[in-house]
């Protein structure tokens, strides 16, 4: 009997997965671990095995086409096997718990141990591509964790190869940031000519493209908060001098027990766990119209990596000393860079933390990340003058803004929670007593 292909549930918060490529064609021989597909889901690319063995023999989506989470995407069975003819609908889905999720699991467990074969780190749809193609994947730049080269690396690297363009029309595309791949060429043979670039539309030019992946999931989050939730957003400013030298100090000892450097977000994450805990009222959630005050603080970081906004998070920081979530949250903040971060480090926050402090940015209101009562964003340092018994000193001074949740929080109590934050961070030797 013909065997269902699903689309796997890769993550908690994956609702649909999008087709990248097929690796079978209809009629082709499958054998149980190879590669049948590859999906892109809100946070990663990864390759689905087949956990069936006989001929695929039906396809129902094409690729860059979205799948529902457990959707039919086609069947494995034995050849001229009767299957449905038009896609699957919704019926036919079997319960997530009664579907298989080792073959994914073993996908990227076998995507490893593959990658180092003849000294070059690859998939084994990169590897494959690369043979079908003839494009020599020593010359290929890998997109993945440590340089490993994906599929799509070596599809660009093929198209790059096969576009022929003059030189003039190189440094014209080179200069306005155009992918000569997406040009049609007016020249002999589809060469691109300058005016070919030069004449595109400015949208073109821009290099516009689809909202997709991690930046759409991103896009329909915050625009969900924003439309839904009643946000409010209280501002101050805090004089970080005593919490820098505190920082200061503990560099050397820190860098020494774990080989990084205490981040001011990290001190942020340490003092905002112990806040938290004594305003239960700001460190809670809403989910089904009913309020949850957590006990442990899991902290969202705000991480922006090539594939978009991503907030890896940090558990039970409350009960963490600074080199332990140093080190932690480097090497957390690193892999979701990496894409390489389980989907599991990407979900259950109950605070989050946003911190553009490295960029020329004084104040900026922060999206409430659902379902989180509140969020906390920090502007950059810098030296002002302020009035200290009477005078005008000049102190390091860093803005904060608290965005929260009016229907759980009322402001008196979101006030409590960032007064004490402020206090905490300009005495924080009071912290350790």
């Amino acid at each position: 009997m013909a065997k269902e292909v699903f689309m796997p549930k890769l993550s908690s918060t994956m609702e649909t997965g999008t087709l990248l490529q097929w690796f079978k064609q209809e009629g082709d021989p499958v054998e149980v671990g190879e590669p049948l597909l590859e999906v892109m889901t809100d946070k990663i690319n990864i390759e689905v095995e087949a956990y069936e063995e006989g001929v695929l023999l039906k396809r129902y989506y094409d690729e860059d086409e979205e799948v529902p989470v457990n959707g039919i995407v086609g069947y494995i069975g034995e050849k001229d096997e009767q299957v449905p003819k038009e896609r699957p609908g919704t019926e036919d889905k079997l319960e997530p718990e009664s579907l298989p999720e080792t073959p994914a699991q073993t996908a990227a467990e076998q995507t490893v141990e593959t990658e180092k074969e003849g000294g070059v780190r690859a998939t084994p749809a990169a590897r494959k591509l690369s043979r079908d193609s003839g494009v020599e994947l020593s010359l290929v730049q890998g997109s993945g964790a440590k340089g490993r080269i994906h599929a799509a690396d070596v599809h660009a690297a093929a198209d790059k190869e096969n576009v022929r363009s003059t030189p003039l029309a190189e440094k014209e595309a080179q200069a306005n940031n155009v992918d000569l791949s997406a040009v049609k060429g007016s020249g002999s043979y589809g060469k691109v000519m300058r005016a070919d670039v030069t004449s595109l539309p400015a949208e073109e030019k821009l290099g516009s493209e689809p909202l997709q992946g991690v930046r759409k999931v991103v896009a329909e989050r915050m625009q969900q908060s924003a439309g839904e939730v009643p946000h409010v957003t209280l501002h101050t400013e805090i004089n970080m001098e005593a919490a820098m030298d505190l920082r200061s100090q503990l560099l050397p000892v820190i860098e020494k027990q774990t080989g990084q450097r205490l981040s001011v977000t990290e001190l942020l994450m340490f003092v905002g766990s112990r806040a938290l805990q004594k305003h239960p009222d700001v460190h809670a959630s809403i989910t089904d119209n009913r309020i949850t005050k957590q006990s442990s603080v899991h902290m969202g970081v705000a991480v922006a990596t090539e594939r978009g906004l991503l907030v890896p998070v940090i558990r039970d920081t409350e009960t963490k000393g600074l080199a332990e979530l140093v080190a932690e949250t480097k090497q957390t903040a690193a892999a979701a860079r990496n894409g390489t971060l389980p989907g599991r480090d990407l979900s259950g926050s109950t605070f989050t933390i946003s911190n553009l402090g490295m960029y020329a940015v004084d104040h900026f209101t922060p999206i409430i990340n659902q379902p989180e009562a509140a969020i906390l964003g920090v502007g950059r340092m810098q030296d002002k003058p302020v009035v200290i018994d009477g005078e005008i000193k000049v102190r390091l001074m860093m803005a904060v803004s608290l965005s929260f949740d009016h229907r759980i929080i009322d402001g008196a109590p979101a006030a409590a929670f960032l007064t004490d934050f402020k206090q905490m961070l300009e005495q924080p030797y009071q912290l350790f007593v």
